[in-house]
């Protein structure tokens, strides 16, 4: 059983959900995980982890994530939906927020 922290693991079965529809959720079995965030600092007296990318290393990095997506995302005339699932934690989580900070109305 995974943490609510941890990451998907490869060959081991997630459940993913659509992040505003209750009723659309998927069990996948990734063939392979990348990190979608790095720290780039981490705070006062943190310093920074590692060197920070040069532009042309940045460049770089966005071409060959361009080449790795599908071409129907990319045309320009009538792209195909680029679907987004996030795990349950972040599906708890968004939504918590969202109750929290939605503007409540009053009746008189």
């Amino acid at each position: 059983m995974r943490s609510p922290t941890s990451l998907p693991q490869i060959g081991e079965r997630f459940l993913c959900r659509h992040p505003f529809s209750e009723t659309k959720r998927v069990f996948v079995t990734p063939s392979g995980v990348e990190p979608l965030l790095t720290v780039v600092w981490d705070g006062p007296g943190g310093g920074l982890p590692a060197p920070l990318p040069t532009i042309e290393m940045g460049r770089s990095l966005v071409k060959s994530q361009l080449a790795a997506m599908r071409e129907d995302h990319l045309r320009h005339m009538n792209p195909t939906p680029y679907k987004v699932s996030v795990s349950s934690e972040l599906y708890a989580y968004l939504h918590k927020l969202w109750a929290e900070e939605a503007p409540i109305g009053e009746l008189s």
